[in-house]
């Protein structure tokens, strides 16, 4: 009898084991199955972390950045909020000086030819409205943001436009925008991004084309096709606050870009073609909205194009810290397409030659064109262009190409040549 229980009880402990083995081998299972799961996901999460930042480093790789500009300029793309260089990262005037050119560098702006309108406010009486500007709602005058005689746009929902000969049509088919704008401090006014300016766009018929809210943590835009479709998009951004920041728009065409500081934010591939534009200032309280150096331009050509055409390259893209020669960091876009140029072409040899208008003194305009014209070379040696292929000239106000009574006409006398030698 005691024999007959010891084999029951043997069968019973040997049934519990084979049972908890099975479970034990289910767990087992289920973990190693889990397991391969995660290492199937990391490692697809480990190489889309390879190719995103192998896509970054091709981007932003100068090696694969055209130096021309003119397929850039022209090129689309096929999404309607596609932004270059990282609008997120990009746009922080923060980073270090190289970083800041680097950014630049990434960028493809390319600034008109032809200079159509230009009011760097120079002139303006403090406390007066504008005089190249027309009021079309609200309350603005001319005061000193930051160092800056700038346009001051009081009122909330304050429009206003700029003073042409034909103010229903006046912007060609091809054409440039740039402008400086002040950012307010907006972590402490406000703890959401607000775009507290709009640059308005019009048709012919006075139809809104594009609508492009910006500054101060954000860029948004609403917009029309040409086959009057309405899209839109937005981007989070970066700009250093208590500070002024520059905004470049292009359009070629069909295609709209918009840049923050250099890097592009807004790439459209298809717009509808507009005539005229405005400046609206938003609804937020306590904030300064402002503006200054406000320029529109004609055309882009590129540069192979004026070297044949001219046997020079008249460049209005390379701009100066006010009485200095430092470069700004804006100008990185055009100086990178002139070393291109020259890398493209080895033979290519250049006078690089800086020219002023007629304000101030002969004599330091002069010093002062001779220092920015030295500036540029040694930039471009910088880049990897041999010394020898340069040689510098200051011209000052000796040489004007426009009427220096206008400010249209300054703005074309402010330049840099690179006369082919």
């Amino acid at each position: 009898m005691k024999r007959i229980k010891f084999i029951m009880m043997s069968v019973v402990l040997l049934l519990s084991c084979s049972a908890m083995q099975a479970q034990f081998g289910k767990i087992l299972g289920k973990a190693i199955e889990n397991a391969a799961k995660s290492t199937v996901v990391n490692k697809a999460e480990q190489k889309t972390e390879e190719a995103v930042s192998k896509g970054i480093d091709k981007v932003t790789d100068p090696k694969n950045i055209k130096g021309s500009g003119s397929k850039g300029e022209n090129g689309n793309q096929s999404s309607n909020t596609e932004n270059a260089s990282g609008g997120k990262t990009g746009a922080n005037p923060q980073q270090g000086g190289k970083a800041i050119e680097t950014a630049y560098v990434k960028s493809d702006f390319v600034p008109g030819d032809e200079i159509i309108f230009d009011d760097p406010m120079t002139s303006e009486k403090m406390g007066e409205f504008p005089s190249q500007w027309d009021l079309i709602a609200g309350n603005a005058e001319v005061a000193n943001i930051g160092g800056h005689i700038c346009l001051y746009m009081e009122a909330p929902n304050t429009a206003i436009a700029p003073l042409m000969k034909n103010m229903k049509s006046y912007l060609p088919d091809v054409f440039t925008v740039e402008f400086d704008y002040w950012v307010n401090n907006y972590t402490e006014t406000n703890n959401l991004p607000s775009q507290n300016y709009r640059l308005h766009f019009y048709s012919a018929d006075n139809s809104d084309i594009m609508e492009l809210e910006f500054a101060e943590g954000a860029v948004k835009w609403n917009y029309t096709t040409p086959e009057g479709e309405h899209r839109y998009g937005n981007l989070d951004m970066k700009e250093k606050i208590d500070s002024w920041s520059h905004l470049s728009v292009s359009f070629n065409k069909r295609a709209f870009k918009a840049y923050v500081n250099g890097v592009r934010v807004v790439n459209i591939p298809s717009m509808a073609v507009p005539v005229k534009l405005s400046i609206n200032r938003t609804q937020w309280e306590g904030h300064r909205c402002a503006i200054t150096n406000f320029r529109i331009a004609k055309g882009a050509v590129p540069l192979y194009d004026r070297l044949m055409s001219e046997g020079k390259i008249i460049s209005y893209g390379i701009t100066f810290d006010t009485g200095k020669s430092t470069i700004k960091p804006e100008s990185m876009t055009e100086i990178n397409r002139i070393a291109q140029l020259m890398k493209d072409n080895p033979d290519l040899k250049f006078s690089v030659e800086g020219h002023t208008d007629n304000t101030g003194n002969a004599a330091s305009n002069q010093t002062l064109s001779e220092a920015r014209s030295k500036a540029v070379l040694d930039k471009l040696v910088e880049m990897g262009i041999s010394s020898g292929r340069l040689k510098s000239a200051g011209k000052g106000q000796t040489s004007p190409i426009a009427d220096n009574s206008t400010d249209e006409g300054r703005a074309k006398n402010r330049r840099v040549e690179f006369v082919k030698m």
